[in-house]
């Protein structure tokens, strides 16, 4: 072998060792990363896995747990009269119905004077109650709240509960909601609880007792499209009442946002907003039941045990899927 050869070939060699050395420095290099982020890994699947299962024991600690144990006597925790709003149907109906159940006295606010006045004659003559029936257009704006005022000066209410709203019947693009509806959207949806909050609050301060239960819906907890008005009227209620729940219950005040997913009404086998499984909907009545279990409990929650494991896992998925979801 030449003397170049000899040279070409140590300079092969140490070439070789080089990158060798340069690939075993590279990868202990990486090495220390990949152990970092490792770590890093672990900690997020434990956090998120540690939630989760937190999630799990809240949502059975609320809604089994109650249940198991017995009714809770309403009337001895927050006083004689509830206010319910939107009374005459739906989800104020049914929980007029349950509250009148463990002895509270009524009164019913809505459009409809005639099926108020019903209501009332079935509630009295069922459960031995007390009620009084306001008829009120919130869709009317401001005019309509001092003679509500007047009508409950003499009245202690201990609960009340915001049921009236605008409800969207199906999805549908921003630009076909008339006018009309996006002002009833705002003075039904949003000024109505703040009004009747505004005027009943001050008693319950005074007396340092009082629940106040603000209906949002479990679409308020992503962006949800086509139906961007409605779901973030009900976004408004839920940061609004829990905004609220931190100023006064040290006052003695406890203010639940109630999120429903979807509720069969009137039988007709379709649930309210987007459709859904039917057994993923129930009725007014068994969602009632299920959600005045959780008053005083959680003053966040869906009400139901159901829609708690649907609003679980649509905090967990990506926004995306959500949208997907909710477009189809």
């Amino acid at each position: 072998m030449s003397i170049q050869q000899k040279l070409s070939l140590l300079r092969s060699m140490a070439a070789v060792d080089s990158f060798q050395l340069l690939y075993w420095q590279v990868a202990r290099t990486c090495n220390v990363y990949a152990d970092a982020l490792a770590v890093l890994g672990a900690w997020y699947v434990t956090k998120k896995s540690i939630r989760f299962v937190c999630d799990l024991y809240s949502m059975v600690r609320l809604h089994f747990i109650p249940r198991l144990v017995g009714r809770r006597y309403l009337l001895k925790h927050y006083g004689k009269w509830a206010m319910v709003t939107g009374a005459a149907d739906g989800i104020g109906k049914a929980y007029a119905e349950e509250l009148a159940r463990q002895g509270v006295d009524l009164i019913l606010v809505g459009l409809d004077q005639n099926k108020l006045e019903a209501l009332a004659t079935a509630i009295t003559e069922r459960f031995n109650v007390e009620t009084y029936v306001l008829e009120a257009d919130f869709t009317k704006g401001r005019g309509i709240y001092p003679p509500i005022q007047e009508a409950l000066k003499n009245k202690e209410i201990g609960i009340l509960v915001n049921s009236v709203d605008v409800p969207t019947d199906y999805p549908e693009f921003f630009l076909n909601v008339s006018e009309d509806k996006l002002w009833d959207l705002i003075n039904v949806n949003i000024a109505a609880t703040n009004m009747m909050i505004h005027i009943v609050l001050p008693g319950m301060v005074q007396r340092k007792k009082g629940a106040i239960v603000n209906i949002s819906s479990g679409y308020c907890c992503k962006p949800t499209p086509q139906m961007a008005a409605y779901s973030s009227t009900k976004m408004y209620l839920d940061y609004f009442s829990r905004a609220l729940h931190r100023e006064y219950a040290p006052k003695g005040i406890f203010v639940q946002s109630l999120l429903p997913f979807s509720i069969t009404t009137k039988g007709d086998g379709h649930s309210e907003g987007l459709h859904f499984f039917s057994w993923l909907a129930p009725s007014p009545n068994l969602y009632v039941r299920h959600a005045v279990s959780t008053l005083g409990i959680s003053n966040r929650t869906p009400g139901y045990w159901m829609h708690s494991v649907q609003f679980l896992f649509a905090q967990y998925i990506p926004e995306w899927l959500w949208i997907w979801g909710t477009t189809q």
